[in-house]
């Protein structure tokens, strides 16, 4: 018995320890866990008796991954409370939320989005929500105006300093129109669509076709709506993130006669050409003139010289013994 006490003693202190060793990692742990309660332990008592599923690993986690953990946990917490699907796999999980805060996104935006699509009955999910957000498109603002459409002026004095549309009917008269589109957020075409200032651009050419293709100014005058169901009829939403509504005509003056002030500019560009004809037809004639001229003083020139040569004709005949006195013969 004495002789195996030592064996017993080393068996006794390596037990104890293994029990401290035991003890301190036990203590590390707690320790660890009371610093995390002390740091989350608030949020995640808040998710807790929200519902929001989030667990106290995921908000140590998101301290190293350099995440807000309030944004997510307050996000995580809304859609809880809003009735929509939280789920970690199909639906809007604290992973999902991560991501998208990672990305740079807004996440607050995309909650408050869904939420107001959910309680009016849009379908948006959050895969569509987040990659409107990502393209840099206010997805809330997106939203509201799907439930709430809003009015564009036609043309937009802010982008063109435009208040009115110039437009020429087929009798020459000119038309100042002014019109409001009212439209709204085309959701499914708003990643990858044309802005407002396209259905302000189409919009106008459709106005400006309309009344370009009615034969009086009274026509458009007496029926505005054709205008804007000729406009409607063309299918200017097409391929842009909105879909109009609605395109009323809010103004229209009668402008100048373009078509006689045209005709009289025509006219005096017409009276410019002919006196500019007349006048090339009056130089040519008196440069013919003075050709005729030129041509009847060298024939004069030319007859001076040939009566000057008939005397020395005459004198080179005497001199000659060519020149004789004819005289005139007596019949028998």
């Amino acid at each position: 018995m004495l002789n195996n006490l030592p064996y017993l003693l080393a068996e006794g202190e390596v037990a104890w320890l293994v029990l401290a060793g035991v003890c301190i990692v036990a203590g590390l742990f707690l320790l660890a866990f009371l610093i995390a309660a002390a740091a989350y332990g608030k949020l995640w008592f808040q998710a807790f008796m929200s519902g929001a599923d989030v667990s106290i690993w995921s908000l140590i986690g998101m301290s190293f991954r350099q995440v807000k953990a309030t944004v997510i946990v307050t996000a995580k917490i809304m859609c809880a409370q809003a009735g929509l699907n939280i789920d970690r796999r199909t639906g809007i999980s604290t992973s999902r939320l991560e991501a998208h805060y990672l990305a740079g996104g807004d996440v607050m935006k995309v909650v408050h989005a869904i939420i107001a699509a959910h309680r009016a009955n849009i379908d948006l999910d959050f895969d569509r929500a987040a990659a409107i957000d990502l393209a840099g498109r206010d997805v809330v603002d997106a939203v509201r105006t799907s439930v709430y459409p809003k009015v564009i002026d036609c043309p937009d004095p802010q982008r063109s300093g435009k208040t009115t549309l110039s437009a020429i009917a087929k009798n020459g008269i000119e038309l100042r129109v002014r019109a409001r589109v009212t439209v709204r957020t085309n959701l499914e075409q708003l990643i990858g669509g044309a802005t407002e200032e396209t259905v302000i651009a189409r919009v106008g050419e459709g106005i400006i076709t309309s009344i370009g293709s009615a034969d009086s100014h009274k026509e458009v005058l007496e029926n505005p709506d054709r205008i804007s169901k000729a406009v409607l009829a063309r299918g200017l939403d097409s391929q842009t993130a909105f879909e109009i509504v609605s395109i009323d005509i809010a103004d229209i003056d009668v402008g100048e006669n373009i078509g006689a002030r045209l005709q009289a500019d025509q006219a005096e560009a017409d009276m410019r050409k002919r006196r500019a004809e007349a006048e090339r037809h009056r130089a040519e004639a008196v440069a013919m003139e003075q050709e005729n001229r030129a041509k009847v003083a060298e024939n004069r020139a030319r007859l001076v010289l040939a009566e000057a040569e008939v005397p020395l004709a005459i004198a080179d005949a005497f001199r000659a013994g060519n020149f004789h006195e004819q005289r005139p013969t007596l019949p028998a």
